[in-house]
């Protein structure tokens, strides 16, 4: 019968067991769903007239580069400069041998004096033409008396008809010899004209010899730097030959090509007075003096005019800039990282929640040797906490935490949690003195007791 009942009462044992634990078990706190908050970074928005870049790619020009041909032929006498060297004003370049400069010169001037010679023997000529006109005009005369009077004798049988026939012949001769005279009197104008454009002709190539030879010595019209030479001390060179080139230090230029879309803000704030300039990487100054008369589908070239540094700019090198452009007023600069689809950023508004807000895109600005976008918006003011960090799932009402306010709120709470601890050591250190007190008082009744 105990055999029967024991399994029996072993298994009410262990259901009674498993009643009163289960009754007596800790009940679980419940626990209640929190939404999650997305930790981000924030700026507070300052509103500000800014100036957005816009980076060129350019070539450096040499506008004003001077390049000097021999001017005439002959052999390379002196050349004391090198590729690459800064020379001053008035410093010698090139110059030709004076043995191939002075014959050219000589002849031009003997030409010269020639065709004054000939100028001035062409009016003695006509003064003395004229004097004898008159001389053989008085022949003619007498010529024209001694037919009348042979005439006069033949009729009366006084002469012969070879007499007659003589004093034709003399008034004939007479008459033709005036004619020439007269006729040489008449062609003097034309034979002086002729001489003295002759004379004329032999100045000017006499001025040109004059010119060859001051070019002959070719000194720097200006500080620069001295490129492209193509001769050597000693060279023989034909007229017209390319010597060397000079540009100067302060006249180089760089031309870009400006986009279609950025040309008419630049053409509007140069026409208002407007500096535009530009810098590189070295901290070299380009003001945009205009654009080029010529473009093409791509774009047009801007004129950039060197204004300070540039040390190392030669022409032909190509320099990357970035151009100021106009300034856009109520804008801001914010990372690309807080851009959505370049046309929208999200703000955190008080409830910490994000806010879609849609802006304008004007550009680049540098900040820190970064690039950051530069926007403008309608609805943006000044205050705005702008979301930068970039969320794949951004939404409109997301729940955030700003990454300041999250180390504020941990600050705050350390600070708490040491004035907890200071109390809390204050109340055991007063707890200790309490029972060393009552130890003692103990003590001291009892010896008194005794």
């Amino acid at each position: 019968m105990l055999r029967r009942l024991l399994p029996l009462l072993i298994l009410a044992v262990g259901v009674a067991a498993f009643l009163w634990l289960r009754a007596t078990r800790p009940e679980s706190p419940s626990v209640t769903p929190e939404e999650r908050r997305w930790r981000v970074e924030t700026l507070a928005a300052t509103l500000a007239p800014q100036a957005p870049v816009l980076p060129l790619y350019g070539e450096i020009t040499a506008p004003d580069m001077l390049t000097v041909t021999a001017p005439l032929a002959g052999r390379i006498a002196e050349r004391p400069v090198r590729e690459g060297q800064r020379v001053a004003r008035g410093e010698r370049l090139v110059a030709l041998d004076d043995a191939d400069v002075t014959p050219p010169l000589q002849q031009a001037e003997a030409e010269v004096a020639d065709r004054e010679a000939q100028v001035e023997n062409e009016r003695v000529r006509h003064e003395s033409d004229r004097e004898a006109l008159a001389r053989e005009r008085e022949l003619v005369d007498n010529a024209r008396r001694q037919l009348e009077r042979t005439r006069s004798l033949r009729a009366r049988n006084l002469a012969s008809q070879s007499d007659l026939d003589a004093a034709r012949n003399e008034l004939a001769r007479a008459r033709v010899t005036v004619a020439a005279r007269e006729r040489a009197v008449a062609e003097h104008p034309a034979r002086l004209r002729a001489l003295e454009a002759n004379l004329t002709r032999a100045r000017a190539a006499l001025a040109a010899a004059r010119r060859d030879a001051e070019r002959s010595r070719v000194d720097a019209p200006f500080d620069g730097i001295v490129t492209r030479i193509r001769v050597a001390p000693g060279d023989q060179v034909a007229a017209r030959s390319e010597l060397l080139s000079i540009y100067p230090e302060r006249g180089l230029e760089l031309r870009a090509r400006i986009p279609q879309r950025h040309q008419g803000e630049l053409l509007e704030a140069l026409s208002r007075g407007e500096r535009l300039v530009a810098t590189d990487e070295q901290g070299a100054r380009l003001v945009l003096t205009g654009l080029a008369g010529e473009g093409d589908p791509a774009g047009t070239e801007a004129i950039f005019r060197l204004e300070e540094g540039g040390e190392g700019l030669r022409p032909g090198s190509l320099a990357a800039v970035s151009l100021k452009r106009p300034r856009v007023p109520d804008s801001l600069a914010v990372p690309y990282s807080a851009l959505y689809g370049n046309e929208a950023l999200y703000l955190m508004d008080e409830a910490s929640r994000m806010q879609r807000l849609t802006v304008t895109r004007h550009g680049d600005v540098v900040r820190d040797g970064e690039r950051w976008a530069l926007v403008s918006g309608e609805a943006l003011a000044d205050g705005d906490r702008v979301i930068l960090t970039h969320l794949p799932n951004a939404m409109q009402g997301l729940l955030v935490q700003s990454v300041g306010d999250e180390r504020a709120a941990s600050d705050d709470q350390a600070a708490s949690d040491g004035e907890d601890d200071s109390g809390a050591n204050a109340e055991r250190v007063e707890r200790a003195g309490d029972i060393d007190g009552g130890v003692d008082g103990g003590a001291g009744y009892e010896e008194t007791a005794s």
